[in-house]
């Protein structure tokens, strides 16, 4: 493609996110069923949910540039999905396991509102106010989702995560 404007900038990044939430969507099913905490379940299903319609919001704004949503894999979200995935496959006490996986998750979070906020930002300058309002409102959509996830771990998950017995028999307030 190029980079010779801000404009071609702002479709490849575009594009990285189309490719993100792609790869989250396909992520998030296998996600769901490997938490044994509900309410952390609940979070990630109404997640995927939310996922789907921010999809359905990229492709509007490429289809506006006349230009193919689908591109290449971003590499930056596969790595962090692939740590989520070696979560998934590890043994251990199941709450543990959940307490590690919100973590992996807030890393793909907090990715998510970096680069949201960054397309948000070209779309201001190139003056593209409806593209600017569809990515903001995901953007908050994926700090609302960060912030519940937040929530999920320091009331639930983490206390239970620091009730169970370590290894060599120890709780932590050994």
């Amino acid at each position: 493609m190029g980079l010779f404007s801000l404009e071609d900038l702002f479709v490849s990044e575009l594009r990285d996110l189309y490719s993100v939430e792609k790869q989250i969507a396909n992520a998030l099913p296998r996600l769901v069923k490997a938490v044994s905490s509900s309410d952390l379940r609940d979070g990630l299903h109404e997640h995927l949910e939310q996922t789907r319609e921010q999809i359905t919001r990229l492709e509007r704004i490429l289809e506006r540039f006349g230009r193919p949503s689908e591109d290449e894999q971003c590499k930056g979200m596969k790595g962090l999905l692939e740590e989520v995935e070696e979560l998934m496959s590890e043994r251990g006490e199941n709450v543990v396991i959940d307490a590690g996986l919100i973590a992996a998750i807030q890393k793909v979070e907090h990715y998510e509102i970096a680069a949201y906020g960054t397309v948000r930002a070209f779309a201001d300058r190139l003056g593209q106010q409806e593209a600017a309002a569809l990515l903001e409102e995901t953007l908050e959509e994926e700090k609302e989702a960060d912030q519940i996830f937040s929530e999920i771990a320091m009331a639930i998950v983490n206390e239970e995560a620091a009730a169970v017995t370590n290894s060599v028999g120890r709780t932590p307030e050994s």
